[in-house]
């Protein structure tokens, strides 16, 4: 009858092989969970786990700042270059890009799963061929939000965690809606993405802050989800409200026919420096800070001091 435990004639190899397995079955009773699982990701593609990964690679900065909101920032082994809360990933070894990471990095940290967006499909194929676990999530609306927030949570088996990382996410747009004086709503609010420009159009979660805080976007809903604006096509619009970057607010009276917009003749443009845009664009789990801006800036208010 086989021994449970290796004997000294099976070598030191065996005993190896031993001690891991051992130390994955801690890992797994550690996190509650020793049987195996599968997660569903947003790509269609189903991924079997025996245990929660340890070793986790991230490609998009609000996956990252998900897990690590989900108490799992020791996890994270790589990140892409973007990547830059909470201030324990700004030490991890950066990959590139998400849509362009460099395969080599990624496969030399020997990731246990590799989270990315779905949209990302070629670099999600070659790190599949390779033989890493990829988990393709795509969080573009309030609603991705929070599938991709309990995704995570299933993934690290962090369930708790994530319920109540929704339930604080809730609370505090609905205290930034509530701070939203009754004579700044109603506002048509221009929100510009970046430079080129690109404006955050319906359906986004920028569009469904807005909403959410009793603002008006004035992107037609037939333009996209993030539209190539026209300038000009922005003076016929005439926002009560801008909201853009501090750099991209630094030449806005440059641009032809702006200087007259009511917006900056009132002085009724917010400029975000590249901390608070971060928070503005990125769809993760600082989303009540980004209502809380979106709402001192509807009422007039400098951003609250950290």
């Amino acid at each position: 009858m086989p021994s449970s435990q290796p004997s000294p004639a099976r070598g030191r190899g065996s005993k190896a092989a031993w001690i891991r397995a051992a130390l994955g079955a801690l890992l797994a009773a550690t996190f509650g969970l020793a049987q195996a699982y599968a997660i569903h990701d947003d790509a269609g593609q189903v991924t079997h786990f025996d245990a929660p990964p340890a070793r986790i690679v991230s490609l998009l900065p609000s996956l990252t700042e998900t897990v690590c909101a989900l108490g799992a920032c020791e996890r994270l082994v790589g990140v892409d270059r973007y990547a830059n809360w909470p201030q324990p990933v700004q030490r991890l070894p950066k990959v590139g890009g998400g849509l362009d990471p460099s395969v080599e990095a990624v496969v030399a940290l020997r990731p246990d799963v590799v989270l990315m967006d779905s949209s990302a499909r070629a670099a999600a194929a070659r790190l599949r061929a390779l033989g890493l676990k990829v988990v393709a999530l795509q969080p573009r609306t309030l609603a991705d939000l929070r599938r991709v927030t309990e995704r995570l949570g299933e993934l690290l088996r962090q369930p708790q965690a994530a319920d109540a990382l929704l339930r604080r996410i809730d609370a505090g747009v609905q205290a930034a809606a509530q701070s939203v004086p009754a004579t700044a709503r109603g506002q048509r609010v221009y929100f510009e993405v970046d430079a080129a420009p690109h404006a955050a159009g319906r359906g986004t979660f920028i569009d469904e802050l807005l909403t959410a805080l009793g603002l008006d976007n004035v992107v037609d809903a037939a333009m996209g989800p993030y539209p190539k604006i026209n300038p000009e096509w922005v003076v016929r619009a005439d926002p009560d409200l801008i909201m853009i970057s501090r750099q991209g607010a630094a030449e806005l009276a440059r641009r032809p026919g702006w200087a007259q917009m009511r917006a900056l003749r009132q002085g009724h443009v917010c400029a975000f420096d590249a901390a608070q845009r971060d928070i503005l664009v990125r769809p993760g789990p600082r989303m009540a800070e980004a209502a809380q801006l979106m709402a001192d800036c509807a009422a007039h208010r400098p951003p609250a001091e950290k």
